[in-house]
């Protein structure tokens, strides 16, 4: 097992937590895809997935939002769903502050994310990410394989161009 820096702490979000995560989403989601999207791309996305409407609706939808803080400071957030009765569930977004990778911070809210759908009963975690993001090394890493590829229409004329990737969990 990873060691995680002692000044990390996940909180579980809820609805007057979501500002929080608009806020961090601000400064962490546009920089992921600036290399690979034009600008009114990351916006019509944000405008999307981060609206306060958006958000309030994902959480009343089943979405779990987790916040990560370092040392008192907010420094990234996640959030994840059941996609089925099955034990199937999604790792719907993972963004951390650049400034702090190689920490292991990420990998602290991949291994908690999966504990928690283990707990629910969960058989899998799936994700899907850009295939131009260079996340998907980190992904790979952690275990996950490349179950399908998938063009996403997300209206307004744009696209996602996607590998899903998927982690099978291990039920003792």
């Amino acid at each position: 097992m990873d060691s995680f820096p002692p000044g990390a702490e996940i909180r579980i979000a809820d609805e007057e937590d979501l500002w929080q995560v608009r806020e961090l989403a601000e400064q962490l989601f546009p920089p992921t895809y600036e290399e690979f999207l034009d600008r009114r791309h990351i916006n019509y996305m944000m405008d999307l997935f981060y609206s306060p409407e958006a958000l309030v609706y994902q959480l009343d939808a089943g979405q779990h939002f987790l916040l990560l803080y370092y040392e008192g400071n907010p420094a990234g957030y996640a959030s994840y769903t059941p996609i089925n009765e099955e034990g199937d569930f999604k790792l719907n977004k993972i963004y951390l502050d650049a400034g702090l990778r190689g920490m292991s911070l990420g990998k602290l809210l991949i291994y908690d994310i999966i504990a928690r759908v283990k707990s629910a009963g969960g058989r899998t975690l799936q994700l899907n990410v850009s295939r131009h993001n260079t996340a998907t090394g980190f992904y790979e890493k952690m275990g996950f394989t490349l179950l399908k590829e998938e063009m996403l229409d997300i209206g307004g004329g744009y696209f996602m161009d996607d590998w899903v990737m998927q982690y099978s969990i291990e039920q003792d």
